[in-house]
């Protein structure tokens, strides 16, 4: 009926099949007049709302000038518009005509006209004007052969317009194609081309042209990068991912408090015993307190043990997955419909293969079908490749905006976590959660599809496969279903050996982080091989989990392999059993292999899947207990008009008044630094609160500094007040440091400060707090780490009643007895508790505590009170309170490491006013020698060098890779062999036509067809297993030669190298040799043989295909080292800008009370946001440049599909149609197999970088050898004897000396005190003791052997130190004490004895085998520095060099240490470092340092008389000669 009218309403026929029963077919013109011209206007019609709807909302007016190429479009348009009025015209002009056709094209272009004058998009445009002309094509040549065969135009007026009008759409496609850009945007366009590329350039990609040529020509960098879209940024991913987090995780904390309530409810008996223990705990015990050491004993431990037992059940879960779906559910949804239509195009190619197969058997079809279905296997193929790029393109940038919101997340939580949470995690494993776990969800989520898409894909196949064989097909299917337990099972073992391989994950990295912190500690008592032992233990144990689950993932392949050679096997057996009348014909078994070689993938690409998503269900629960933690209570401290009000559960009460100076007082671990964070906020309060009015300003007990300029450090985010700034310079004693520092305040510190002393971090963290301009400061002893005139020069300028801090409200935590005359109140502290407040006159009367105290430890006179004014009056003339000098170069004292150092991401230059007071370079843009401490880091760059693949290859075994070589060889062959075999099988339905099939050689047909799929299956496990194995090994050498190689290393690559960047080798870099190389290493060689497999039968079956191999393979070369180059680079920049995110986040959480303190928790995110989105520049383009390179190599593989379609359709009739199908199956399987080929060859040069890395850091230059064939005698040194001769040293070769020719001779049993201001040398010379630093000229001698002649362990181990940072390691203290267990438990008891830890450690219930944690958290400082003393008590060798041991700790602990070394090292020859003068006073001699050279060594009471350099620094620190031999103390700090 519709055909009818239709042919009423053009006067003509509207379709008949005559029409195609000839050699040149055509269209009626029915058709093309109605159809082919209402295709596109239909699709415009449907376009139109959507774009009617946008201009609506849109309230902005266009009035910017007319670009060039728009006025080219209108005009085009308008030209059109009027070609179509002259048709009308032409058709107005004629008495009747059936081309009405022409009044719905001028319709159209009316329409159009309207849409394009309001700015279509590209997209719609482009599609309107390819359909136009497509649709156009078919009356193009109608007209053409109309005109041919009358030999004259039958209608000129009319031919001549629809020619015309045929070259402007043609005009109008190629001007759609081409972006129209504002000329506002194109600054915006220049960053970031995606934002204005036209709709064919975004589907092919082709906007990344310019890069791939610029990362061609050159290596690119990070400045090449261009800017990311908003909806691919940091900020924009963060904000959205939180908006659904929150209530999602409030829901989930919901459904655990209700689960919980159950749970408790059942056990309510056992946890009213919870009470018994709770005395146990303060409210100032609770939270990482630096002072305080509170422990859970008796059943509270075992509790503790029962909840780790069950640590999955204890926190709010199944929340993450809900909210990453909702933050990004419009990418899924747009992936989700691309990779839809990819799989039902998936399904065409067979059918088109059925028609061609049929068509090459019947020679009587005509030759245009053939040629048809060649280009119809093109174009479906085509717009398969279209979609599938599009689709991971969504797949891959989803699964960076999972990654990027995950680790935001993490960041953001770690600053707002409790303290109580934060001890669950360790920096390391903090960091693990960013990069193993995040990154285990940026891999699931590429592939997350697969879960829905490959069952599709197997059921299409299946019904398909029924279409075909009938019900034998359930042969196959019951194979499939037999082998899901067997995956099921390995999924499941899979899962537990990914948990354990987690575990020892974490515990590598966090050994190694402690290892990398604390490395001077491990060179100066020579405990490397200890460490190194311990780290290759838990190494070993990693690598076995690692081979289970290789051999696991070995069976899984072979499954996998397995099931499509015994699917079809099975298949085909029955289908020729069944019955005799069923015979295998080409076009069946090469149409069911097409099927099954698209089954091939989703079996293979399942089992790997649920493998992925095993791993990431472990990394959902460490980020959902992790990010599901509590959070700081913000409500501890309160905003209330009286202004501060301490409660606490030790009777802590507490009062103070606006401007009032509180100096808080106590023993070692009497809670003073808890106090702190009490009012902080940081503690965990059981009962109470904190009321707290106006803004803080926190200087904690150990300085923490930035990797900034010092200046950055000491604006700490504030804007710059010249004149502010020059007052808090010169009131913190940083003058002088800034005269002597390269880059005057520009000059770059390392993270922690390594680069400064100190005293130079403690002042630059004071004059931070100073800067801030708060209303209260908290300041935790920041004068025990400055000498002794600078702290009085600090008191007087900064804290005391004179100071610039004078009207501000100050708590501070002192051990300096001098300082507390002058404060309003003294809070005198005793185990948590506040044993008296007052003025220091009512707590000197009272005679309580503080009396004691005083009476104890400031060895006063008895008429003292007389003359305590004179004895403790400050020096007012600010000329005789000099600051410690700076260092003469940045690197003067690096060696005082606490960490390492990061390359903080800064831009721009600070300007610096010439009239300023601080010294100021004459180029402040120009870094001066010594200004820039870190370099940025190394990037090899062009090819991976030949010789790191060989490296690999070798660490591998070269056995084991010319097996696993030869193996995938011979699977390969056994492929071929076995579709060749299929091929010769179908000819038997032409040789056995209308005749019985032998029995016998249907079953030799079936046996050898399944032989040799079998075959493959164990060929290609074997060579898994093979490839497991060595790549295992390979491993094992690479990480064993890594970790031994940083561990022999000089300490001055520690001091310049950021550890995020070593971390990142042991990390990130390990991580993929472990696992991505061997996955990619095999990908590749399975690729490749199939590629050649495939070429092989091609050309074996159309020898024509020969002439187009060399011109296609000349293109995927070309492409590939395009791509190649890129790819690599952008690899190389995502390592390094990964490095800083790290770096970063460890600097953060560290300095977490800091930056709490100041409330500048959203600088920091805002800082980590633009780190992460430098390192999300390189990823996208990365993601996009593999989408560019598909895109490329499956054109050029899509040409391989017609070309091989072609020459079969040229060759029909000298070609078997069996032979046809097996050349046009391949083909159609090279398409991917040479995709992936590329792929896998890039991802294995990408990843192989990483090898090239590790190996970068095997190949540094090593510190001298541990042991030499010079070996000391068994007893030196006997005497400890020490000598100096003409001893010169200097940091780094380009530096200038920090030691100008030492010379002295120091005799056995001396005690020598070694004094000087900051940077006089004083450590340098304990380092070169060590030969930490080794000499530029000169030499030292011990008991008269040359020290450089021997080896570092021979001299490291005879000497003892102990350090000013007392670094402990995670572990027991047993292992602290003794990590080669040299010594007996009695010896170890009997050293706690002596020092002073035996009764607390004898307190602890696992007594030596107490856990310390990480960094020694849960010591005090005191504590942590009397372990110290300990080892050095255990090793008890001649020497013993204290450097500045008792600086940060109080009188009492300093009192137990001196005593002790006194006692204890009598016959020892003992050089001490000091800031103290009192503990060098009674020194055999004392030598004074400054700049490198010794300025006077003699005994204190000849230095004292002959009033020199030491005489001022005694007179500055308040020591007298009263009488001969006798000193008084009577300014101590």
């Amino acid at each position: 009926m519709c055909a009818a009218a239709l042919e009423e309403y053009c006067g003509s026929t509207f379709w008949n099949v005559s029409y195609l029963k000839r050699p040149d077919p055509d269209l009626p013109l029915c058709v093309e007049q109605t159809v082919l011209v209402w295709i596109p206007l239909c699709f415009l019609w449907l376009c139109a709302p959507w774009h009617l709807l946008a201009l609506c909302q849109s309230a902005n007016v266009n009035t910017q000038p007319l670009s060039k190429l728009y006025i080219c479009k209108q005009l085009v348009v308008s030209l059109l518009f009027l070609t179509a009025i002259a048709h009308l015209g032409v058709t107005l002009g004629e008495d009747f005509g059936p081309n009405s056709d022409q009044s719905s094209i001028n319709a159209g272009y009316v329409f159009y006209v309207v849409m394009c004058l309001l700015s279509i998009d590209s997209a719609s445009l482009f599609l309107f004007w390819l359909l136009l002309v497509v649709c156009d094509i078919f009356p193009f040549q109608t007209l053409l052969r109309e005109a041919l065969r009358l030999g004259e135009v039958p209608d000129v007026p009319r031919f001549s317009l629809f020619y015309i009008s045929f070259g402007l759409e043609l005009i109008a496609l190629v001007l759609s194609t081409v972006a129209d850009i504002p000329p506002e945007a194109k600054d915006l366009i220049k960053k970031n081309p995606e934002a204005g590329a036209p709709f064919l350039s975004r589907i092919t990609f082709n906007w990344l042209n310019s890069m791939v040529l610029k990362g061609y020509k050159q290596p690119l960098v990070q400045e090449d990068m261009w800017d990311l879209n908003e909806s691919d940024s940091t900020a924009f991913i963060n904000e959205r991912f939180q908006h659904f987090m929150k209530p999602e995780l409030d829901a989930a904390r919901v459904r655990f408090q209700n689960k919980m309530k159950k749970k408790s409810a059942k056990t309510r008996d056992s946890a009213q015993e919870d009470p018994q223990q709770s005395g146990l705990s303060s409210g100032l015990g609770k939270g990482v307190s630096q002072d305080v050491l509170m422990m859970e004993r008796g059943k509270t431990e075992d509790e503790k043990k029962k909840k780790d037992s069950k640590e999955e059940e204890n926190y709010p879960s199944s929340w993450l997955i809900t909210t990453i779906y909702k933050t990004f559910k419009r990418i899924l949804i747009e992936s989700v419909c691309f990779k839809l239509l990819e799989d039902v195009l998936t399904f065409v190619s067979p059918q088109l293969l059925k028609l061609m197969i049929s068509f090459t058997q019947d020679k009587s079809r005509y030759a245009w079908e053939g040629y048809l279905y060649a280009v119809l296997l093109m174009v479906v193929a085509l717009l398969q490749s279209l979609t599938l790029q599009q689709y991971f393109q969504r797949c891959h940038v989803l699964g960076m905006k999972v990654r990027t919101a995950l680790m935001a997340a993490v960041y953001k939580k770690a600053l707002v976590v409790s303290n109580d949470t934060r001890k669950e995690s360790t920096v390391g494993e903090m960091v693990n959660l960013m990069s193993a776990d995040a990154q285990r969800f940026n891999d699931v989520t590429t592939s997350i599809h697969l879960l829905w898409s490959c069952p599709l894909q197997i059921i299409i196949s299946i019904v398909f496969l029924w279409l075909e064989l009938g019900p034998s097909v359930l042969a196959g299917v019951g194979v499939m279903v037999l082998i899901i337990p067997t995956n099921a099972l390995i999924a499941t073992k899979a899962r537990k050996l990914q948990i354990e391989n987690m575990k020892f994950k974490d515990k590598r990295m966090k050994i190694m982080n402690e290892i990398l912190n604390g490395i001077k500690i491990l060179k100066l008592y020579a405990w490397e091989p200890s460490f190194q032992k311990h780290v290759e233990d838990i190494r070993g144990e990693e690598l076995k989990v690692m081979k289970k689950f290789a051999y696991l993932h070995s069976f899984s392949i072979l499954t996998s392999c397995c099931i499509p050679a015994l699917v079809s096997l099975a298949t085909f057996a029955i289908f020729v059993s069944v019955s005799n009348d069923n015979v295998l014909t080409a076009e069946k078994a090469f149409t069911s292999i097409s099927l099954f070689n698209i089954l091939r993938a989703p079996l293979a690409m399942l089992p790997m899947l649920i493998a992925s998503v095993v791993q990431t269900a472990v990394s959902k629960k460490r980020l959902e207990k992790f990010l599901a933690g509590e959070d700081i209570d913000s409500d501890i401290v309160r905003q209330d008009p009286s202004f501060i009000q301490l409660l606490c559960v030790s009777s802590v009460n507490l009062d103070i008044e606006p401007g009032q100076l509180v100096a808080v007082v106590g023993a070692v671990g009497s809670g003073k630094s808890s106090l702190m964070s009490a009012l902080l906020g940081e503690m965990h309060s059981t009962k109470g609160f904190i009321n707290i009015m106006g803004s803080l300003a926190f200087v904690p007990q150990q300085a923490w500094i930035q990797n900034a300029t010092l200046k950055d450090n000491i604006l700490f985010g504030s804007p710059h007040e010249e004149e502010n700034f020059k007052k808090v310079i010169q009131a913190c004693a940083l003058a002088p440091d800034l005269e002597l520092l390269p880059g005057g305040d520009l000059t770059e510190i390392g993270e922690k400060g390594i680069n400064l002393s100190g005293g130079q971090k403690q002042r630059v963290s004071l004059a931070r707090a100073v800067y801030s301009q708060a209303d209260i400061y908290l300041l935790d002893d920041p004068l025990s780490a400055v000498d002794s005139h600078v702290g009085k020069h600090l008191f007087e300028n900064v804290i005391g009643p004179n100071g610039i801090l004078k009207n501000k409200t100050r708590i501070l935590v002192t051990h300096g007895i001098s300082f507390l005359p002058y404060v309003d109140k003294i809070v005198v502290l005793e185990n948590g508790v506040i044993s008296e407040v007052g003025s220091y006159e009512n707590l000197r009367a009272s005679g309580g505590a503080f009396s004691k105290f005083l009476d104890t430890y400031a060895k006063e006179q008895s008429n003292q009170g007389n003359s305590e004014t004179e004895h403790f009056e400050l020096i007012r003339d600010g000329d005789d309170a000099q600051p410690d000098g700076a260092s003469e170069d940045t690197v003067s004292l690096t060696l005082e490491r606490e960490d390492s150092i990061r390359r903080s991401q800064r831009n721009g230059s600070v300007r610096l006013r010439r009239n300023t007071s601080v010294k100021t370079s004459e180029n402040a843009d120009e870094p001066q020698k010594g200004q820039k401490l870190i370099e940025k880091e190394t990037m090899e760059t062009g090819q991976v060098k030949l010789g790191v693949f060989l490296q690999y290859l070798r660490a591998m075994g070269w056995g084991y890779s010319a097996m696993v070589f030869l193996i995938y060889f011979i699977q390969t062959a056994a492929f071929t062999g076995q579709n060749l075999w299929l091929s010769d099988w179908t000819g038997d339905s032409v040789e056995y036509y209308n005749m019985t099939y032998p029995s016998w050689k249907r079953d030799t047909r079936v046996g050898v067809f399944g032989a040799l799929g079998v075959a493959q299956g164990l060929f290609v496990f074997l060579g898994t297993l093979l490839l497991a194995n060595a790549s295992i090994n390979a491993s094992r050498i690479l990480y064993s030669r890594l970790l031994n190689n940083i561990l022999r290393v000089p300490m001055v690559f520690f001091d310049t190298t950021p550890i995020g960047r070593v971390i990142n080798r042991f990390a990130k870099d390990i991580f993929t040799i472990d696992e991505a190389i061997p996955a990619s290493l095999r990908s590749c060689l399975l690729c490749l043989m199939s590629v050649l497999g495939t070429v092989f039968v091609i050309c074996l079956v159309t020898p024509f295909f020969a002439i187009v191999i060399i011109p296609l393979a000349l293109i995927y070369f070309f492409v590939q080292r395009f791509y190649i180059a890129t790819s690599r680079q952008l690899r190389r920049l995502d390592s390094v800008s990964r490095s800083p995110i790290y770096s970063h986040f460890g600097e953060t959480v560290s300095g977490l009370s800091v930056i709490r303190a100041y409330k500048h928790q959203d600088r920091f995110l805002k800082h980590n946001e633009v780190t992460i989105d430098e390192n999300l520049k390189s990823i996208y383009l990365r993601i996009v440049s593999d989408r560019w390179l598909a895109i490329r190599l499956e054109f050029v593989g899509n040409l391989v599909v017609f070309f091989a379609a072609l020459f079969a359709v040229i060759s029909r009739d000298s070609i078997d149609s069996n032979v046809v199908g097996l050349s046009v199956s391949y083909a159609l399987n090279v398409t991917q197999t040479l995709n992936w080929l590329v792929m896998t060859t890039s991802a294995l040069e990408t990843n192989i970088v990483a090898v090239e890395r590790v190996n970068e850091y095997t190949q540094l230059k090593n510190e001298a050898d541990w042991v030499t064939d010079t070996r000391p005698p068994q007893m030196w040194p006997e005497a400890g004897r020490v000598q100096f001769e003409n001893f010169k040293v200097r940091y780094r070769p380009e530096l200038d000396l920090v030691l100008h020719g030492i010379t002295c001779d120091i005799d056995s049993t001396e005690k020598i005190g070694i004094v000087g201001r900051t940077g006089a040398g004083k450590s340098s010379l304990t380092n070169c003791l060590f030969r930490i630093i080794e000499a530029a000229e000169g030499c030292i001698r011990i008991d008269d052997v040359d020290i450089s002649t021997i080896g570092l362990h021979d001299l490291r181990n005879r000497l003892t130190i102990i350090p000013q940072d007392p670094v402990l390691f995670s572990g027991s203290l047993r292992m602290n004490l003794d990590p080669f267990d040299k010594f007996s438990d009695e010896e170890i008891w009997r050293v706690l004895e002596l020092s002073h830890l035996q009764s607390y450690v004898s307190g602890l219930q696992e007594g030596l085998q107490h856990k310390v944690a990480e960094g020694g958290e849960n010591l005090s400082v005191g504590q942590r520095q009397l372990l110290c003393l300990a080892r050095a008590l255990l090793r008890k060798s001649r020497i013993l060099i204290l450097d500045e041991a008792t600086a940060a700790v109080d009188l009492e602990t300093d009192n137990l240490i001196q005593n002790t070394i006194h006692k204890e090292f009598s016959d020892c020859t003992v050089l001490t470092i000091a800031h103290r003068l009192h503990s060098i006073m009674d020194s055999s001699r004392v030598m004074v340092l400054d700049a490198g050279k010794i300025l006077e060594f003699d005994s204190p009471s000849n230095l004292l008389e002959k009033e020199g350099h030491f005489y001022a620094m005694a007179k500055d620190a308040g020591i007298t000669l009263e009488r001969p031999q006798f000193f008084v103390y009577v300014f101590y700090l």
